[in-house]
């Protein structure tokens, strides 16, 4: 069977571009540099039966999303992401988990020369089990190293790259040397579209917990705004309820107003010993509740083990 001819490849390829974004409401936004087509087809077959990685000239993946746009315009969002050497990766299912599998699927590189450094590179003090003819290689680095049987060793640890240095070849030859594959390639996810929602990745990190507190510490600050400029809310209103309750008790407490709520604290006033009383007393019967408690599953347990016996004492 011959190939299809070009036409006919373009058509097909918008054609199931267009199926994709109207059959998987979300997708990842993923970068692929350093990618190779045997790792991609590992990818491929990772995600089978969750996700379909799609990859393609970023103008043909741009003109099938604008010709697409009079069904859905939520996808002009993706146009301006579509950048460098980017692809797509469709799911229907939970985001996170396919994630997780892009991220498992990245594989271990050398460093090659003229690369660009994604992390810091850091060598490690060891003995490098080369000889000294070798030591060229570490003066050129500025690499401290002593000779200790026959061997070069490097005496400290030694950052060599970071975040965004292009690899020279002294340190691409060295790093081999040593045998040190510093980075790791695979599916860079870049952005994460939600069902006309586009964001960062790292919004998947934030859990239930994260999003309660935040929610808290926005009632807080609103709670203290709204005092602040006597604006009542709905979230300051229990708290200007208490403040109120308070200024009452104060008042009655130096006056003769009576109500339900004050007469404890009337009482106390007038006889502080009662207060004394009322706190000594409550001491005792909480420290008396730990030893009782405990005598009572002593008990029980006793009571127990004479019941494992399976006989009594003049059977």
């Amino acid at each position: 069977m011959g190939r299809e001819d070009k036409a006919t490849w373009k058509s097909n390829y918008f054609l199931k571009v267009v199926q994709l974004l109207d059959e998987y409401p979300r997708c990842f936004i993923v970068g692929a540099d350093n990618v190779g087509s045997r790792q991609m087809q590992t990818i491929r077959m990772s995600l089978r039966g969750s996700a379909v990685v799609l990859m393609g000239k970023n103008t043909m993946m741009r003109k099938a999303i604008r010709g697409h746009l009079d069904n859905n315009q939520n996808l002009e969002k993706l146009l301006n992401h579509i950048k460098g050497n980017v692809g797509f990766v469709f799911t229907k299912g939970d985001l996170a988990e396919v994630r997780d599998k892009l991220t498992e699927s990245k594989v271990r590189a050398p460093a090659r020369a003229g690369a660009i450094a994604p992390l810091e590179v850091v060598i490690p003090a060891q003995n490098t089990g080369l000889g000294p003819e070798k030591t060229s290689f570490f003066q050129a680095l500025s690499i401290p190293t002593k000779i200790s049987k026959g061997t070069i060793e490097i005496i400290n640890d030694v950052p060599i790259l970071k975040p965004g240095d292009k690899v020279g070849a002294s340190e691409a030859t060295l790093l081999n040397m040593l045998n040190i594959s510093p980075f790791s390639y695979g599916l860079q996810i870049q952005q994460v579209y939600d069902s006309g929602s586009i964001f960062s990745p790292e919004i998947l990190d934030i859990k239930a917990e994260d999003l309660r507190a935040k929610f808290q510490a926005g009632v807080a600050n609103l709670a203290a705004v709204s005092l602040s400029i006597g604006y009542p809310t709905l979230a300051s209103v229990p708290h200007s309820i208490a403040n109120g309750f308070r200024n009452l008790l104060a008042i009655a407490a130096v006056t003769e107003v009576e109500f339900k709520e004050a007469e404890t604290v009337k009482e106390f006033i007038k006889d502080p010993s009662k207060f004394a009383a009322a706190t000594t007393a409550a001491a005792p019967a909480a420290s008396a509740a730990a030893p009782a408690a405990k005598a009572e599953e002593k008990k029980e347990e006793s009571e127990s083990e004479d019941e494992d016996m399976g006989f009594g004492l003049f059977d």
